[in-house]
Parts: C-alpha cells; sequence; structure tokens
C-alpha cells in the first residue's frame, strides 16, 4: 500500500509517482482536490499571457526558440503592442497579466519598467513577468515599476542533469534557486517548475523536485510534460544519451504529469497551480479539466497576437496557435463553469503557506 497522504515525505512522494493501481490514484485525486478546495477556494484565476519576445540567449537543449534550435522568425512586441493585450485582458476581467518571453538581450530594462508601469496604470492588474535570469538592477527597476511575481522554473534539482540541458551563458554561473530566493528578498512572489520526463529525470530526482517545492516555499508552481521538439538538441542524440534506463526514467505522460501535480498540491497545500497549456497537447479532450481536479487552481488563456503566438513554440503542437484571444478566452470560461468551479475575479495571490 502506498504511504498516507498526509504525511508525505520524499519517500513518500516517489511511491506515489510510481503507484498504479486505480484506486489508489482516485485517492490521491480526491483527496488532492479536497485540499485545493480547503486551502485555496473553487476560484479559478485567470492569467493573461502575452509572450513578448522569442529572442533568446540560451542554448537550453529542451526549448523550442533556444538560439541552438535552428533558424527561425523571431520577433520583439513593442511597448504599445503589448499595452493593447493587457488591456484586452483587463476587459476580460484578468486579475493578472503575465509577461513572457526569452531571454533576450534586446529587452531593456527600461523598455519592460516601462512597460510594467503603464499596464499597471491602464490595468491595475498584478504583473508576473518571467524573463529568464536578469541582472537584480533590472529586478528591482521591475519590482519598483509595479512587478508583483516572477516565474523562473528549475527543470530539475539533479545539478548535473542540470547543466547538460541548461549550459550557462559564458563567463556566469546558473543558479536560478539562489536567484529566486533573492528576487523574494526584493519583494516579489515567486514561482517555478519544472517539466516531468526530461530525458535523465529518475523517480528519485522528480520525487526531490516536488520535496524542493515544500522546502523553498514557493508561491507559484508550474508542472507540465516534457514535449520534445525535433529541432532541439535533447529530441535527438542528446536526449538518448541522458535517458535512464527504462525502470528509472520517468515517462512524458499525462498520468505521471497529473501525479506530480496532485502531489505538489498535498505537499504546497496553499500555492498557486496552473494547468498547463502542454497537458492539452497530450489530452486535448481533457488535459486541462484533468488538471483542475487534481489540485491547480490556475489557467494562462493566451493574449498574444496570433501572429507572434505562432512563433513562440516553446515545443510542438502548441495549442489555439490561430485562434484569437477572445475565442480562447470563451473556452476556458466554458471549461470552468463546467466543472462546477467559479471564475476569481481578484488577482489570485498566495493564500497560504507551508
Amino acid at each position: 500500500m502506498p504511504p498516507e497522504l498526509d504525511r508525505l515525505d520524499r519517500d513518500g512522494i516517489r511511491a506515489w509517482l510510481t503507484e498504479q493501481d486505480r484506486a489508489a490514484l482516485e485517492t490521491l485525486w480526491r483527496r488532492a482536490d479536497e485540499v485545493r478546495r480547503a486551502r485555496v477556494g473553487n476560484d479559478v484565476h485567470l492569467r493573461g499571457l502575452i509572450e513578448i519576445t522569442n529572442y533568446c540567449a540560451r542554448d537550453c537543449a529542451y526549448c523550442g526558440i533556444a538560439a541552438c534550435a535552428g533558424p527561425l522568425r523571431r520577433y520583439r512586441m513593442t511597448h504599445d503592442e503589448i499595452l493593447v493585450c493587457a488591456t484586452q485582458g483587463r476587459d476580460f476581467g484578468f486579475g493578472t497579466i503575465v509577461l513572457q518571453g526569452g531571454e533576450d538581450p534586446g529587452l531593456t530594462g527600461a523598455f519592460v519598467a516601462g512597460v510594467v508601469r503603464a499596464i499597471k496604470t491602464e490595468t491595475g492588474a498584478a504583473i508576473t513577468l518571467s524573463l529568464g535570469e536578469r541582472s537584480e538592477s533590472d529586478l528591482r527597476a521591475w519590482r519598483e515599476a509595479g512587478a508583483d511575481r516572477y516565474l523562473l522554473r528549475f527543470e530539475t534539482t539533479d545539478p548535473a542533469l542540470y547543466h547538460r540541458i541548461h549550459p550557462s551563458l559564458p563567463g556566469t554561473v546558473s543558479n536560478r534557486l539562489g536567484q529566486l530566493l533573492r528576487m523574494r528578498e526584493i519583494g516579489y512572489e515567486i514561482g517555478t517548475g519544472v517539466m516531468v520526463g526530461i530525458p535523465g529525470q529518475t523517480w528519485d530526482t522528480l520525487a526531490n523536485d516536488i520535496w524542493t517545492f515544500r522546502h523553498y516555499d514557493m508561491d507559484m508552481i508550474g508542472i507540465g510534460p516534457y514535449l520534445p521538439d525535433p529541432r532541439t538538441p535533447l529530441a535527438g542524440p542528446l536526449g538518448a544519451e541522458l535517458s535512464a534506463p527504462p525502470s528509472l526514467q520517468v515517462p512524458n505522460d499525462e498520468l505521471t504529469t497529473l501525479k506530480a501535480v496532485a502531489l505538489t498540491r498535498l505537499v504546497c497545500p496553499g500555492t498557486n497551480i496552473p494547468s498547463t497549456t502542454a497537458l492539452s497537447i497530450l489530452d486535448p479532450a481533457a488535459g486541462r479539466a484533468n488538471g483542475l481536479c487534481r489540485g491547480a487552481n490556475v489557467v494562462m488563456p493566451n493574449l498574444t497576437p496570433p501572429e507572434y503566438r505562432a512563433l513562440y513554440q516553446i515545443y510542438p503542437g502548441k495549442a489555439g496557435v490561430h485562434e484569437t484571444a477572445d475565442v480562447l478566452t470563451e473556452t476556458v470560461l466554458e471549461l470552468i463553469v463546467g466543472l462546477g468551479r467559479t471564475v476569481g475575479k481578484d488577482a489570485g495571490g498566495r493564500r497560504g503557506r507551508g
């Protein structure tokens, strides 16, 4: 029998990750949903996502917009284009606007500060940034301009695997957990996340990833499956080289991703957890709904103009590439109502810790 869900440690998390008994898993799903309801309520918070640039200086081996991913038409949205999308999110009633992009040297600290300040003035929404590893001066300037949260995924707690799939820029050492803690000191709510099923990710590694969320008391946690992009090194020989033996390698499937979401809710009961778009790639009919029924409480409708959204291909098969923002939002609202949940009317900040 798997261990008690109310007394999980690292070994217990690992045991549940490998659990296959359907009755036991129904217990896990039910308990995660109960904890979600008790700690963060029935509201599903909508974060309007704007993918402001697909330029990236990084060579991350898994990412479709990385510098190493091959030829790609690049774009960088203007101040006015971003503001139009943000005001559209305000009109839809979104409590948070998320500015996401590659690690783009052309996206200057002053430019982002100006955009943040304008969005705050025009919409009053909370602002989440997800723009990679940046200097402390940039992070401070953006916080002072009005940014509320910063999302920086660490992808894996295995240091050797991390540095193979996420090489540092020349003359730097990547320390994402350290930077996240520094962001918290500056005043941000901090968010992170991992991919499920990266080649080389073992059951022990994923269990440690989830336990690390608890240890660092993250405010937001994104968990999605690894979706291999054929243009990237990890989808080719590097992936084959890094993959663990079959009995140890975590699969990049929907079931394992949902287990990770549910277990994260149990060890971090008060955090905000999105039901990711990547789940909809694995299961177009029910992936996002399943995430919301197994511990998630956030959805991120895409506000990026379609002509840019098609170019922000961090993984293949991205859903809703050619749909307008109002169509995507309507689909999300129908999903939330269909599940008997309510749409959050506020910014949906962190409600509890531990």
